[in-house]
Parts: C-alpha cells; structure tokens; sequence
C-alpha cells in the first residue's frame, strides 16, 4: 500500500533538496523518500537492542 504525506520546511531544507535533485538528475519527491529512507534506517540502527 501507498501512503502520501505533506511535509512543510523551511526554505533553506527546501533549497538543500532542490540540490540534491538537480545534483542526483532527481526530483524532489524522490530525494526525500530516499532521506526519509536513510533516516529511518540510521535511527533503526541506533536504537539499543532490547
């Protein structure tokens, strides 16, 4: 299943992922699926095992 979300952010994390689009040959959307990925994953990582 597919979920949409909205996000709202100030215009400088805003110009970072135009970056990171341009740079990548990317669009936005994807670059903050693949930050929100790699987020996700890092905080997995880091949670005490328990």
């Amino acid at each position: 299943m597919v979920r949409q979300y909205s996000i709202v952010c100030e215009d400088d994390i805003g110009e970072r992922v135009q970056s990171l689009a341009r740079e990548y040959g990317l669009t936005e959307e994807e670059v903050l699926r693949q930050l929100i990925e790699q987020g996700l994953e890092r905080t997995e990582n880091q949670r005490p095992d328990g």
